[in-house]
């Protein structure tokens, strides 16, 4: 099985995406801001986070340039709202693989998620 970190101060979102990919072969783990995301990721080592860029506390680029420090390997796909353009930009340069814009197409989050959690496999 494949994990997925959900990193959103929603649990609305949360639970939308874990709704949305729960019939692939995922197990999920949450967190509601960046400080418990940084807090759980060295136990949970998810193959995947997806992370809203909008947070308390913590902005989603914060938690991303942390998360590369604590593993260069980390796959990111950043959550934005549209108009964050230039947001986006900067989590691609800072290493974020993908980005998925709010309101979410179920079919663009499941073949994202999907394309980067089995990249290595060749599927």
């Amino acid at each position: 099985m494949k994990k997925i970190m959900i990193v959103d101060d929603s649990k609305f979102m949360r639970t939308m995406i874990k709704n949305i990919l729960q019939n692939e072969e995922y197990v999920f783990c949450e967190a509601s801001d960046g400080i418990e995301a940084l807090a759980m990721y060295p136990n949970e080592k998810p193959d995947v986070v997806l992370l809203d860029i909008t947070m308390p506390h913590m902005s989603g680029i914060e938690v991303l340039k942390k998360l590369k420090e604590i593993d260069a390997e980390v796959k990111i796909v950043m959550c934005s709202a549209v108009g964050q353009e230039s947001i986006i930009r900067e989590a691609v340069i800072e290493g974020a693989i993908d980005f998925i814009v709010k309101p979410f197409k179920e079919d663009v989050l499941k073949r994202t998620v999907c394309a980067i959690v089995y990249a290595d496999k060749g599927v």
